[in-house]
Order: structure tokens, then C-alpha cells, then sequence
């Protein structure tokens, strides 16, 4: 399956860089190849613990429009908008995303959320993961399988008018390095009519 990874050496390893002014985007648009990431994906869906978390918003309990899984060492809890996340035991396919993924960025994370998106109706709205337990500038590596999205940032400042997007591909990966976090916020909008699913993995480091 390792050898599965790659299309070939040049294609897996090729790299954009997206410079936003203040902050940078590193892009492995072709990290895993077809099969491999057909085979992730499957298993994926078929293997983690999927849970459909809610919130409450102004009095009234809203769920969370994904279903979701946090996965982690020991101890690496987490919470965001009052959810809390305690950490689901590694699996042999979420460990072997997470060695391709540090051997591309040459990063290391020790905690990975799970977003599955069953359709073009999940979606995620504007925020930073700028937690305190993710630290002072969080690095922050995201892999997709499955659908394509449209993946949408805007400066936090709201004078700023500027907007990025990139569209998140079957097998790729993001590396939203220092400052972003800091700095700008995404998400990933609704899309009428998709029928398709998605699985989204972003790797963190929990301090």
C-alpha cells in the first residue's frame, strides 16, 4: 500500500505556494493518487466512529451540518464553540495518512479532526482554529478525499476586502503554516445539488 501513495516521485511530490501577503498556503495537490486515495476514503467512511456533534446557538440546540471524529495521543483533548473533544484511538489508516502527510510538510502532529461531509449540504461556516491548546501560531496540515469543494478565506480584519480561494481536490493536501491561523479565517460553503461525499482530515499539534 505504500508504494500506493504516489502517482509517480514528481507528481506526488509537486508543491504550489499560495502567498496571501501576510500569510502562506503550501499545496500537494497530488499527495496520494487515485487508487490510494479511493481506498482511503472507503475505509475512512467505513472504519471511524462518526458522530454528529450540536451546538448551542442563543438558547437553541443546533447540529454540527458534518459528522465528526477527534483522534489523538493520550491526553491530546480539544474543544472548539463549546464542543469538547476527547481523543479516539489511532487506527492503521489514519496512522498511515499521517506518515505521508509529515513526510511531506515535515511537520509532526500528534492529533487529527475528522470531518465527514455526506453531501453539498455540509458545510462548515467562517472561523479560525486558533484554539489556545493548538498554540501561539497553530500549523495545520488538511488532506481530502472524495468530493471537490471550494475551500474560502477572508482576512479577520473587516476593512480587509481581500479573498482567496482554492479548490480542495481528491488526494491533496494543505499546509495552512504560521500566521494564517492568526490572521484569516475559512470555510467551505454549501453546494446545491452535490450528491457526492467528502472526508476532510486536519492533522494538529495539541500542546
Amino acid at each position: 500500500m505504500q508504494s500506493e501513495l504516489f502517482l509517480d516521485k514528481e507528481d506526488s511530490m509537486t508543491q504550489q505556494t499560495h502567498e496571501l501577503g501576510d500569510a502562506t498556503i503550501k499545496e500537494f495537490p497530488f499527495a496520494f493518487n487515485r487508487r490510494a486515495s479511493d481506498k482511503f476514503l472507503k475505509d475512512l467512511l467505513d472504519e471511524i466512529p462518526w458522530q454528529q456533534d450540536t451546538l448551542w446557538i442563543a438558547g437553541r440546540e443546533i447540529k454540527v451540518p458534518r459528522l465528526q471524529c477527534w483522534v489523538g495521543d493520550r491526553g491530546s483533548n480539544y474543544g472548539y464553540s463549546g464542543i469538547r473533544l476527547d481523543p479516539k484511538p489511532w487506527t492503521d489508516t489514519v496512522l498511515m495518512i499521517k506518515e505521508r502527510v509529515e513526510s511531506l510538510t515535515n511537520e509532526q502532529f500528534n492529533s487529527v479532526l475528522l470531518n465527514y461531509y455526506r453531501d453539498g449540504q455540509d458545510s462548515v461556516s467562517w472561523h479560525a482554529d486558533d484554539e489556545k491548546e493548538l498554540g501561539r501560531y497553530p500549523v495545520i496540515a488538511s488532506v481530502s478525499f472524495g468530493a471537490h469543494r471550494k475551500f474560502q478565506f477572508r482576512p479577520k480584519a473587516k476593512d480587509d476586502k481581500r479573498r482567496f480561494q482554492i479548490e480542495l481536490r481528491h488526494g491533496s493536501v494543505l499546509l495552512m503554516g504560521e500566521t494564517l491561523q492568526n490572521k484569516w479565517l475559512h470555510q467551505l460553503p454549501k453546494i446545491s445539488g452535490l450528491k457526492e461525499s467528502r472526508v476532510n482530515l486536519t492533522f494538529r499539534k495539541i500542546y
